[in-house]
């Protein structure tokens, strides 16, 4: 890969600044962006990090998820910290940095630079002008009916303007495209794994609305009178249409409104709040799209099941971790209603399972050994819903010690699903049920125990989480993952992730696996589970059976009835 510090560094003369940041994220704050801005200058293909080049040093910010995987990509030419260390960042003092103002929010500045440094505004973005950035606007925005979402656009408008009454605003300015994707029913195709709409939209508390995108992209929902031509508004021309509104306030969201958008809106407008309350009613899935996820669920089951038996039974060729992925692709593919993978499978053999996030490439993976621990951690999007799911595999009797980490982590996957959500209602609560038998062994994970997961949407979606500090009450018709793990630098990764829904049974709230597909059994040390672990083993692997047999052909089906 062609090295654009030097090339970079020329510019910031021209500029006036002293060092240049460069995020991750693109000007709609996706995750996982067609865009690669961040690994253009640093080579880190990870999906969270950042980059601060100054005249004679480069810094890179990422999250345990990604600390071996950041040095291996970039350690040469960058010290790597945690993003911990971006908060009132004291690493260099006093000098100017260039930021692109779209790819920003004034929250992320003010806690990230400016109690000891300046920042300066660069309208056209230098990593760009480095090296062009290819944008995908061919594929058209479609809409999806009610009886696959569940909710009527007018009705989620009605819930918007019934917030924006309650705050006395004018409008709301909805900049986040999995947001704007739930309020109109619609769906798209600029993420490289989900099906987001690249768009904002702009909600008044008459309940008017304008999408703001790319032409191209909405001549669909035109047509089909989705949205009418007033409701339009072509990205080209969006400066002069917002300040032809008439009002006086708006609220914003803080995680995905930029300094650009922002000084926009408040150079006619108060902002008078910044947070935008989809999130949370995005993530309360009502009944059609918790049936529509069990579904998906179920075909996404029966794909993993037929992989598993495949690849512990039947494979006997040495295969590489590439082919592994691949091959589970396939199994997915025999589905119709499967669409693409939900992000880039993690396929790590031995030592490579240990880099949480490994992305194994082609020209340089590893051939998977029969002595070696699998970690695959894999999903797909289908017509209709998202699904996440990780398995550890084993091909060979393993060694004492890494049975016992795999049961602990196990128990903490099983103290997690059997949780009473009356009495540990926030993530927070729940992780430390996930952590507690590893870390009676001094053991833990650089990693939370769960994220929120969309309905055919992005894999990773909030406000809800399982981690160390997440306080957002857990609530009836949320899905999260329940995925605890270890991972032994240079040796081995084991995680174990389900799918799960919060379903109320009389006043109880309590999780229900989505996710269908067995847990391996031959790395359980079957003498440190209890009674109602066992039970739990027994009862899970019996509903997979129940669910999804019918699917397997009789040699897969028997295999999976040894599992119960």
């Amino acid at each position: 890969m062609k090295n654009y510090l030097k090339e970079l560094r020329s510019k910031f003369k021209k500029y006036e600044i002293d060092g240049y940041v460069i995020p991750k994220n693109d000007d709609y704050f996706t995750e996982y962006s067609k865009l690669n801005r961040l690994e253009v200058i640093s080579n880190f293909s990870g999906s969270a990090g950042l980059a601060i080049i100054l005249k004679n040093k480069n810094y890179l910010f990422t999250d345990g998820r990604y600390t071996i995987q950041s040095k291996i990509e970039s350690g040469k030419n960058f010290k790597i910290y945690g993003f911990e260390k971006l908060i009132n960042c004291s690493l260099f003092k006093k000098l100017t940095l260039g930021i692109d103002p779209k790819l920003f929010t004034n929250t992320q500045i003010k806690n990230y630079f400016l109690k000891y440094n300046k920042i300066k505004y660069v309208e056209k973005n230098l990593i760009d002008q480095i090296k062009k950035q290819k944008e995908n606007t061919s594929i058209p925005f479609f809409s999806l009916d009610k009886n696959i979402v569940g909710e009527s656009i007018n009705s989620k408008l009605n819930k918007i303007t019934k917030y924006l009454k309650k705050n006395k605003s004018d409008y709301i300015f909805i900049s986040a495209p999995e947001n704007v994707a739930w309020t109109l029913n619609i769906r798209g195709g600029d993420g490289p794994n989900s099906p987001i709409p690249n768009s904002r939209l702009i909600v008044s508390k008459s309940k008017k609305i304008i999408l703001i995108s790319n032409l191209k992209k909405c001549k669909q929902l035109l047509k089909n009178k989705i949205i009418t031509k007033d409701e339009f508004l072509d990205i080209k021309t969006l400066p002069s249409k917002i300040l032809d509104l008439k009002g006086k306030n708006f609220i914003v969201d803080d995680k995905s409104c930029s300094i650009f958008y922002e000084n926009l809106i408040k150079s006619k407008f108060k902002i008078i709040k910044r947070e935008d309350p989809i999130y949370l009613l995005k993530a309360i899935k009502n009944k059609t799209e918790i049936k529509n996820m069990i579904n998906s669920h179920i075909s996404d089951g029966v794909a993993l099941t037929k992989f598993l038996f495949w690849i512990k039974k039947i494979n006997k060729k040495k295969i590489t971790e590439v082919e592994a992925a691949k091959k589970l692709e396939n199994f997915r593919k025999l589905n119709k209603n499967f669409l693409y993978p939900s992000f880039d499978t993690i396929a790590g053999s031995g030592k490579n399972g240990a880099i949480v996030h490994y992305r194994a490439k082609k020209e340089k993976c590893r051939t998977i050994n029969k002595n070696d621990i699998l970690l695959c951690d894999s999903g797909g999007q289908y017509k209709y819903g998202t699904t996440d799911v990780t398995r550890t595999i084993c091909f060979s009797k393993q060694k004492h010690s890494i049975k016992n980490i795999f049961t602990k982590v196990l128990k903490g996957h099983i103290a997690v699903a059997t949780t009473n959500i009356n009495l540990d209602d926030t993530g927070k609560k729940i992780d430390k049920r996930a952590r507690k038998f590893l870390n009676k062994s001094n053991l833990d994970y650089a990693h939370g125990t769960g994220h929120g997961v969309g309905f055919f949407l992005n894999v990773h979606e909030g406000p809800q989480s399982i981690t160390k500090i997440n306080t957002v009450k857990i609530r009836e018709g949320m899905i999260l993952s329940n995925e605890p793990g270890y991972y032994k630098t240079n040796e081995y990764g084991i995680r174990i992730e389900n799918l799960v829904y919060v379903k109320k049974i009389k006043k109880n709230l309590s999780f229900q696996n989505l996710t269908m597909a067995p847990i391996e059994k031959d790395l359980i040390n079957f003498d440190l589970l209890t009674i109602d672990e066992k039970n739990y083993l027994f009862k899970y692997h019996l509903e997979v059976y129940s669910r999804i047999s019918k699917y397997l052909n009789p040699k897969e089906k028997s295999w999976l009835a040894t599992l119960i």
